[in-house]
């Protein structure tokens, strides 16, 4: 069984900075691309940055600039540095993993529970 476990969620002002983590845990053979995706109330969930399991990375045009991904391969962990925060970040932030288990054949696309995060002043 495979668990993605978030964190680093919380309220901040705008302009501020947060970072948020995930890691995937259990029988992990592999993990390929991993990503964070957000959803806003009355909104679809949407790709906030990609990073294959290569290093290269991709971002929605909305957070260019602002937003940095990256990962830890030895500890199956990726990492979401958020700065200057506006409101408009404010959303429900998911983890995703695709990977392959010891029992699975083939890579599965994984998901965490999700982090909210809150920008307001």
């Amino acid at each position: 069984q495979v668990q993605l476990v978030e964190s680093g969620g919380g309220l901040v002002q705008p302009g501020g900075s947060l970072r948020l983590s995930c890691t995937a845990s259990g029988s992990i053979l592999m993990v390929y691309g991993m990503g964070w995706y957000r959803q806003a109330p009355g909104k679809q969930r949407e790709l906030v940055a990609g990073i294959t399991g290569g290093g290269s990375t991709n971002y929605a045009d909305s957070v260019k600039g602002r937003f940095t991904i990256s990962r830890d391969n030895a500890k199956n962990t990726v990492y979401l540095q958020m700065n200057s925060l506006k409101p408009e970040d404010t959303a429900v932030y998911y983890c995703n993993a695709e990977l392959k288990t010891l029992a699975a054949g083939t890579k599965y696309s994984y998901w965490g529970q999700g982090t909210q995060v809150t920008v307001s002043s």
